[in-house]
């Protein structure tokens, strides 16, 4: 770097010595730091409310999160998050709108882009690994009403998908019991969610680990008897081969006139792509949720890093060489995958198997659909109460959403977070209440896709305010690669998939203003939340010589040289396993 470059936050490693780190409060272990954003107000992108960086002592009246969660909770929750329904059944849907080779390279297409969402994220949270995390850094480093918006966006879609997950394990019941009453199931799902969050992050943590670990397991296994199957080793001895690449072909063409006829051609065939190009960003919604993990992270300047780089590269091996198998095994036009059952019938995976003339597997594979439904209600109320808690400390939200246990547990935002569960019932309720739920879930469907957009602008607003003020980025805890190049890639690929995720209702015949509603309501109030701030507040985008980037770094240094002391070097075995979870 040039001379004003060559300036440097300081060395984390050499800034403070060990004597003059905060000692433990002994009724409180967990606490170490106080004060994260200091007092420069708005001016510096955000109100200086954030307090609760680690432990009860950050602040005493209202309490605060501990950090409890260890590396592999982190990484399992990651994985856990992206790994559900969305591939063992919606990319059924995916493969028979683009067809297998249009599905595979939709899926990888869309791998690099998280790609770049997630090496951005990893850097600035390695550096501020503090609650709220993406909400925190947009307000800090772009707009407070940006970080409002993608606060109060994100809280609702995860808050509504509660019972959009509990109702779809009540479905997935379905296939084995549908006697009982579907209220009964909806019950037991409900407490049980409630009950695992209301013991706060450990237990949280050690749920999603298994949980998830039994979803990676069975996708592992899935994989592996999709090679064998291919190569012709199931009960029928048939060798599939890329039979189904060849006929009825790679890719399918897009529909238009309502499904009655096509767009023929290559024209055809890349618009047919460029629909599960979009398909998959949905699929791959939920990577990012590891970042709501950061102010309750155990060491979070050395597992943040290592968490987030190896999050992805497991995502893509098993999004990826999952969708080949399915890709391989099931033709595009097989009737089954759009069969809207939401159970193990439609999942690709189970019509191979049974093609395969293997009659128990469907069962399993439907139990582990039930443990990704039930897991990912769990992980959609532990996100939105901790995004909503980051929105309280921001002074977004009232006082008391702030408040928390002396086990570190943000009660009241789990409680006005958990009451979304009950709209569940909904279902039960008859036709009008159904569409209203519908509808309440559809207004949410573009969040995640908004939530990945704001994360990179957050980044190349941090990235150029760095470059601005002459700060160098040797000496961070992590590097994203390949900047800010990587970062300008995701993000103007994730504002077309914005701009265009509705696109095939504009096709001739296919206008439907529900879809319509559903693919573009979420930019609408997404943009009223930012515009409504910034008039109410009247905030301003920080110029990017005045973006703070010291506020906070004395605390978070500090933490980071206690937990060298704390967290001491990993063995051979730790290592083998914190690369296996």
């Amino acid at each position: 770097m040039s001379g004003k470059d060559s300036a440097e936050i300081a060395d984390p490693s050499t800034a403070y010595e060990l004597s003059q780190v905060p000692k433990k409060v002994e009724s409180h272990p967990e606490a170490f730091v106080t004060d994260i954003n200091g007092d420069r107000g708005e001016k510096a992108g955000y109100n200086g409310e954030n307090q609760k960086v680690d432990g009860p002592a950050a602040n005493l009246q209202d309490g605060n999160m501990h950090r409890t969660l260890k590396q592999r909770h982190m990484a399992m929750i990651a994985l856990g998050g992206a790994i559900g329904t969305g591939l063992f059944v919606g990319s059924g849907a995916a493969l028979s709108t683009g067809g297998p080779v249009g599905l595979w390279l939709g899926y990888i297409f869309m791998s690099s882009i998280v790609y770049s969402m997630m090496v951005a994220l990893g850097e600035m949270a390695s550096l501020f690994p503090v609650a709220g995390a993406f909400t925190h850094y947009a307000a800090r480093f772009v707009d407070p009403a940006l970080g409002f918006a993608t606060g109060i966006n994100y809280w609702y879609s995860y808050a509504i998908t509660i019972p959009v997950e509990i109702v779809a394990a009540a479905i997935v019941i379905s296939y084995w019991d549908a006697d009982t009453n579907a209220a009964v199931y909806i019950t037991v799902c409900l407490v049980l969610i409630w009950a695992v969050n209301m013991f706060g992050a450990r237990v949280y943590g050690e749920t999603e680990f298994w949980f998830s670990a039994v979803k990676v397991v069975t996708i592992v296994g899935l994989i592996l008897l999709g090679i064998i199957l291919m190569c012709g080793g199931g009960p029928n001895h048939d060798a599939i081969g890329f039979r189904y690449w060849r006929n009825p072909g790679p890719f399918a063409q897009i529909t238009i006139d309502g499904g009655d006829g096509v767009i023929e051609g290559a024209w055809g065939q890349f618009l047919a792509f460029w629909n599960v190009f979009i398909q998959a960003a949905f699929s791959f919604l939920g990577t990012e949720i590891i970042a709501t993990t950061l102010g309750e992270a155990e060491n979070p300047r050395k597992t943040v890093p290592k968490a987030i780089k190896r999050v992805f590269f497991r995502l893509v091996f098993f999004y990826i060489m999952g969708i080949f198998v399915i890709s391989v095994l099931v033709p595009y036009d097989e009737p089954n995958l759009l069969n809207g059952s939401g159970n193990a019938a439609a999942s690709p995976f189970v019509i191979a198997i049974k093609n395969a003339g293997i009659k128990a597997l469907p069962s399993i594979v439907n139990a582990v659909i039930l443990i990704a439904a039930w897991s990912a209600g769990n992980s959609d109320m532990y996100a939105a109460s901790r995004t909503f808690y980051a929105l309280a400390l921001e002074r977004q939200m009232p006082r008391i959403f702030r408040k928390c246990t002396k086990q570190g547990l943000p009660i009241w935002s789990v409680v006005i977070t958990g009451l979304f569960g009950f709209l569940a019932y909904l279902n039960q309720g008859g036709d009008s209440a159904v569409t209203a739920f519908n509808w309440l879930y559809n207004i949410s469907a573009v969040t995640g896709v908004i939530t990945w957009w704001g994360i990179l602008l957050s980044y190349l607003r941090f990235y150029y305010g760095l470059k601005k003020q002459g700060l160098s980025r040797e000496g961070f805890p992590y590097l994203a690669p390949l900047q800010p190049w990587l970062s300008w890639y995701g993000f103007i690929f994730l504002t077309l998939v914005m701009l265009f995720n509705g696109f095939p209702v504009f096709l001739k015949g296919n206008w439907d203003t529900s879809s319509f509603f559903v693919a573009y309501v979420s930019l609408l109030l997404f943009a009223i939340c930012w515009i409504g701030w910034k008039v109410v507040k009247k905030t301003k985008v920080v110029p990017l010589d005045e973006i703070d980037f010291h506020t906070g770094r004395r605390e978070l240094d500090e933490l980071e040289a206690l937990d060298r002391e704390r967290f001491k070097a990993e063995s051979k075995y730790q290592k083998i396993m914190s690369v296996l979870f």
